[in-house]
């Protein structure tokens, strides 16, 4: 099996790609990447087959998600990305919220295949993002990892880590909390 990584928007056509990657991780298949976008009482409500649902709905009406990863023809990972606008509960957190009034992107979610963790994907859906939103018009995209000072619990690492980003030509540009950096990069 081929080593290279080629990402794709995700689009109705990937959606069972999606599916898969989502499926093969705990948590992951019980968020379906809603966290940021619903209210706190509907994501909870809806952990699960609720959230799928919904998640279902915006691929299907061409909203801007995230991409998958492939090895191959293996769907092996999936990094949500979309306009910042579209996350509200980013602009309601203390930590997390806006920088500026710059209409960036965000990378909010990462999940690899248990199968090839540890193998340098996140660097791969980092790049891979960044051309989707720059593809997208984006002028620059944003995230929000965890800086490792200390050993990371698995749901922590859904929003990757910070050498990861500096690592892909992100540069801090806010810390409201010690162990989450707003890291941004222009296009």
């Amino acid at each position: 099996m081929s080593d290279k990584i080629v990402c794709r928007p995700l689009a109705p056509a990937r959606w069972a790609d999606a599916a898969r990657v989502f499926q093969g991780c705990g948590d992951a298949r019980g968020c379906w990447c809603a966290f940021w976008r619903r209210p706190r009482r509907e994501f909870r409500a809806g952990w699960g087959a609720g959230n799928r649902a919904f998640f279902r709905h915006l691929v299907e009406k061409g909203m801007p998600a995230g991409i998958v990863a492939y090895r191959g023809r293996e769907p092996v990972g999936w990094c949500g990305v979309a306009p910042r606008s579209d996350l509200p509960r980013l602009a309601r957190s203390r930590v997390l919220a806006p920088v500026d009034a710059a209409p960036v992107w965000s990378i909010n979610c990462f999940i690899v295949a248990r199968e090839h963790r540890r193998r340098g994907l996140m660097r791969a859906l980092i790049e891979g993002a960044v051309e989707y939103a720059a593809k997208s018009g984006a002028p620059a995209v944003e995230a929000y990892p965890f800086d490792p000072r200390r050993k990371m619990m698995s749901g922590e690492l859904f929003v990757g880590l910070l050498p990861a980003f500096l690592d892909q030509g992100f540069a801090e540009v806010a810390r409201r909390s010690p162990i989450r950096p707003i890291v941004r990069r222009k296009i």
